[in-house]
């Protein structure tokens, strides 16, 4: 515990760990990264979601090998929760002064906690987020930068960011860095959004949100990914379920959980409006292709997607569909 000791009266990091199934040599070189990390105080917390026993076995196994430098948790559920759930009873047990929310693919670089740490406390922020680089599924570095293959992901930085983010999240949760107080008192997480985005729409209505240009971790992009392009996306009706009806669901919950919130809560009704008027057009709606025609400034790609879709054949929109998942459009 060296690490630890010398590093004592340094704000400690909770690192937050969610693992299901995880592939034993992807788990190892996880687990070998954050030993590998330069911030000396430090703390895993992992949690299992309801593997099998021979899954959780080796998870316990390779925990002990990999990290010798800082004390480490490891709990299973009782039943499969999925991730958001399991990251939230994360963020519910862990102690320390900033969470970092770690997956059971990548690889961190050495440096990425002291990088993420010096910039939410030089900047004061609520959450810091960073660039990465693209590996496959073998390690081989593909892309040094997520925008290179999701070209419509834009990093901001800066205060009052929370209306973009209700549309469009830019920090991915395995390259940040959370105030703890923050996380805590997001809990309960939104059911109808992925973690990392909740939490920055949380934090971007309560300070500054920060991204960073570094590239601190080798991101794995593979099969079994959670969050894809177009993810269940099939034809006109999975997308109407998965990318509007979802986003209604979700805006809804967020306008009570922000409920008094000024301009955050105007932004989130006027969104709401926005993608009702989505799910209308492909209802046929004529009159909502307006509506959506005058909301455009919130996201002009999306907004002239669905105008031109909702009245495209279906085998035009399977098309665009398979040229978004490729990163052509």
């Amino acid at each position: 515990m060296a690490k630890q000791t010398e590093g004592s009266h340094k704000p400690l990091i909770a690192i937050l760990m969610a693992v299901y199934e995880p592939r034993e040599d992807w788990l190892r070189a996880q687990l070998d990264s954050l030993e590998a990390q330069t911030y000396p105080n430090l703390k895993l917390y992992i949690r299992d979601d309801h593997s099998s026993e021979a899954a959780f076995a080796a998870l316990k196994a390779c925990a002990r090998a990999s990290i010798r430098s800082f004390p480490f948790e490891l709990r299973r559920n009782e039943e499969k929760l999925g991730s958001n759930a399991t990251f939230e009873r994360l963020t519910r047990e862990a102690d320390g002064d900033y969470f970092a929310y770690c997956d059971q693919d990548d690889v961190w670089l050495p440096d990425k906690l002291s990088t993420l740490l010096d910039a939410i406390e030089a900047q004061r922020a609520q959450l810091v987020c960073s660039d990465m680089f693209i590996i496959d599924e073998n390690g081989t570095r593909t892309a040094d930068s997520i925008t290179k293959v999701r070209r419509h992901h834009v990093f901001k930085s800066g205060e009052g960011l929370a209306p973009q983010l209700l549309i469009a999240n830019f920090a991915t949760g395995c390259t940040t860095l959370v105030n703890a107080g923050q996380a805590k008192a997001a809990v309960p997480f939104c059911p109808y959004m992925v973690h990392d985005h909740y939490l920055a729409v949380w934090c971007a209505a309560r300070g500054s949100v920060v991204s960073l240009p570094q590239r601190l971790i080798n991101y794995r992009i593979h099969a079994n990914n959670q969050t894809t392009i177009m993810t269940g996306v099939v034809d006109k009706e999975t997308y109407v379920e998965v990318r509007i009806r979802k986003a209604i669901r979700r805006l809804e919950w967020l306008r009570e959980r922000m409920r008094g919130q000024g301009d955050l809560s105007a932004a989130i009704d006027r969104t709401l409006n926005w993608t009702r008027a989505r799910e209308r057009c492909y209802a046929g709606d004529t009159r909502a292709r307006g509506e959506v025609w005058r909301a455009r400034d919130l996201s002009p790609v999306t907004s002239v997607f669905d105008i031109v879709m909702a009245g495209a054949p279906d085998w035009m929109f399977r098309c665009c569909i398979g040229l978004l998942r490729r990163n052509v459009i």
